[in-house]
């Protein structure tokens, strides 16, 4: 697809193992409820790219508008720019790569899956996580509520490789710290009931 001029809601709800290439910017919500198929975007996505996807591939070779890769449950999504605010937002499963910075509130809600950001994050990253894993390159300006500094083992270097290598990247494992969730939050504590 060429000159798609920012058009919304393109290559949308795909569930077949096919090659799509779109050449320029897209609008909002590209390549969203993907499933098996592989997604190459040449320019810039807006909002929601790659939302809701299932499995495949979405590669972005330019930046990312807020929320890509919001609520995924599966598959790879690569961005070779920035990524906006709430990268990863509620992700249940996908596997994300963003080659320079993320906006704020990224990973926020990040139930399952694993974010690498190879440049800087915004404050509040990973606010209220769960299980999900994340691997930064460059500074966090601060991490949201529940979210800790964890150590780096031999298992999450392998992995962080293996992401890398997917996206097509040649940066160093050992150059990137992970966070993940201090596991506060999971459990009612009835003492807070009627905290206001």
């Amino acid at each position: 697809m060429v000159h798609p001029d920012g058009a919304h809601a393109l290559a949308v709800g795909l569930t077949e193992p096919i090659a799509v290439r779109i050449e320029g910017h897209v609008g909002y919500f590209a390549a969203g409820m993907n499933e098996q198929a592989a997604v190459e975007i040449t320019g810039n996505a807006g909002v929601g790219v790659a939302e809701n996807m299932m499995s495949g591939r979405v590669h972005v070779a330019g930046g990312a508008s807020q929320s890509a890769g919001a609520t995924a449950h599966g598959g790879l999504l690569v961005i070779d720019g920035d990524a906006a605010a709430r990268c990863g937002i509620s992700m249940k499963g996908v596997d994300i790569v963003v080659g320079g910075d993320v906006g704020h509130m990224s990973a926020f809600m990040a139930q399952a899956g694993t974010l690498v950001v190879c440049g800087d994050a915004g404050d509040g990253l990973g606010d209220s996580i769960y299980e999900a894993r994340l691997y930064v390159k460059g500074e966090v300006a601060s991490l949201g509520a529940d979210c800790v500094a964890k150590p780096m083992r031999p298992e999450h270097l392998k992995e962080l490789a293996r992401l890398l290598q997917a996206a097509g990247r040649t940066d160093d494992p050992s150059d990137f710290r992970r966070y993940g969730s201090a596991r506060q939050l999971y459990n009612f504590h009835v003492d807070n009931a009627f905290a206001s």
